[in-house]
């Protein structure tokens, strides 16, 4: 009777502490949910604008939109909002890859001879291994931009007569066009298209209605529009998809497609409990098989990118954006965490996913807030004050946004940018153009090729003297290979001297 009374009083005080420490657990994450959502609704005031999604041991403690995924019309961003996953395409591409091993019809060590005729004698031995790791030695694009529509045919002709960057399998060098040829190589061997084979063994299986290209009928009220450094509207991916009626041959399979926070942890869940690829197989797809970059600290899997955290755990991750948008996908799977990020004003400023990582594992960390984008914050600076500040504007460039001043080439894009913004409503904005070209004289003075961007915006100006000045200073700099504004700038004095 007495053992009775005690293993009742045993399972009573457990169930109190297991109680006890599932209701600290509840509150430790709504701290952190508190946390990050008042560090993501601050970064609005500076633009920030997308979809988080954070989960831990298998609990959403996030998932949320913030700011505007439609400026015009006013419509907010949420965790339903459809945007560009990027780059991250690339691991579904990885994966239809291994799900036709798995059927028994590929394998990775196979040789592009495999599956393409008449293919030059130096390509014929890469591998599909090769393709997936980014070691095949095939430069990284072929074509003007994602829109390039290059028929099939002669984007593969064009991409093979490329010379190699190197022995394929010696080192990495990123490919996007590898991972073209990946998409079509899925096409060959399955006999469907590219995005039906992934919609069938990829997409439904992980009860993804929300990804893809094309096959999804989405309400286009959930378009996430991009703004270009934060600041101009260019509309949707998925609207250039339709007007083309095409995904070209220089996106499809490594990069585009569509997808949503919920549907991005409907493909986490289905490749944690192996729906989509057997455990071996997916241990095959995270393996850190070859190194990013000498010096560097992460590895690339077959579509993914794999670190090793500070508590020596495995950090599986990709990001994938094009300048506009941007999408990071950060997961690790001993501490079952898992970070999704969607933004339609992708900058070098706004990238909130890897902070975010740091405030779930130290309890004391305050991130910076998430900064303005340079771009945005000048054309702020312009639309509230006159040329007689530009000492302002620039001395606070020089102070909170080193990188801009460290490489030309940020002020020098953004010199031009400004001499095209008139959509945005700025006054004097070739003059503000001047000034920001100006600045990156002062911090670059033997960069030739500034000074001959510094001609142009006084020409486009009227102030002739000025841009004969700039442009005989520009030329002295001049290099004496790979010149390429040097004819332009030649050209343009020539024609203020006549």
């Amino acid at each position: 009777m007495k053992k009775t009374i005690l293993i009742t009083i045993y399972s009573f005080i457990f169930f109190l502490l297991a109680l006890s420490l599932n209701a600290q657990v509840n509150q430790n994450n709504i701290d952190l949910k508190n946390k990050i959502d008042q560090y993501l609704s601050e970064g609005v005031k500076n633009g920030f604008s997308g979809s988080v999604l954070v989960a831990k041991e298998g609990q959403i403690i996030l998932n949320k939109g913030y700011g505007m995924a439609n400026r015009e019309n006013k419509i907010p961003y949420t965790q339903n909002t459809v945007a560009t996953i990027g780059s991250v395409t690339k691991q579904f591409t990885a994966t239809a890859i291994l799900k036709l091993v798995e059927l028994n019809k590929l394998k990775v060590s196979d040789p592009l001879s495999n599956f393409f005729k008449n293919i030059p004698e130096d390509k014929k031995n890469i591998s599909i291994h090769q393709l997936l790791t980014h070691s095949s030695g095939l430069i990284d694009v072929i074509g003007d931009g994602d829109f390039n529509d290059i028929p099939r045919k002669r984007f593969f002709k064009a991409l093979f007569a490329t010379e190699l960057l190197h022995q394929p399998g010696s080192k990495y060098a990123y490919s996007n066009a590898g991972y073209s040829i990946l998409a079509r190589v899925i096409e060959l061997v399955s006999n469907q298209d590219y995005e039906d084979f992934l919609n069938e063994y990829l997409f439904k299986p992980a009860g993804m209605n929300q990804t893809g290209y094309f096959i999804t009928n989405w309400d286009e009220n959930l378009f996430a529009k991009g703004y270009a450094n934060n600041v101009v509207s260019v509309g949707t991916m998925i609207e250039r998809y339709r007007k083309m009626g095409k995904v070209t041959w220089t996106l499809k399979g490594n990069g585009g497609i569509h997808s949503t926070p919920g549907d991005m942890y409907k493909w986490y869940q289905a490749l944690k409990a192996n729906t989509i690829l057997s455990k071996s197989m997916f241990e095959k797809l995270t393996t850190p098989y070859i190194l990013e970059y000498e010096g560097g600290t992460s590895n690339y899997a077959y579509g993914w990118v794999i670190y090793n955290s500070k508590r020596n755990t495995k950090i599986i991750t990709h990001n994938g954006g094009n300048g506009i948008y941007f999408h990071d996908f950060i997961w690790m799977p001993k501490e079952d965490v898992l970070i999704i990020l969607f933004t339609n004003a992708g900058c070098r400023e706004v990238e909130a996913a890897w902070p975010i990582r740091k405030m779930i594992f130290e309890k004391d960390h305050h991130p910076k807030p998430i900064q303005k984008s340079l771009h945005l914050l000048v054309i702020d600076f312009m639309k509230n004050n006159d040329i007689q500040q530009s000492k302002e504007l620039k001395s606070i460039i020089t102070k909170e946004y080193d990188y801009a001043t460290k490489d030309s080439h940020y002020l020098n894009g953004l010199g031009y940018d400004l001499m095209r913004y008139e959509e945005v409503d700025v006054k004097n904005n070739i003059s503000w153009a001047i000034e920001i070209f100006k600045l990156n004289t002062e911090l670059h003075p033997e960069n030739g090729n500034i000074w001959d961007s510094l001609g142009e915006g006084y020409l486009k100006n009227g102030q002739e003297k000025e841009a004969i000045r700039s442009y005989k200073k520009a030329l002295k700099l001049a290099p004496e290979k790979d010149c390429s504004w040097c004819k332009s700038s030649t050209k343009a004095l020539s024609k203020l001297q006549d």
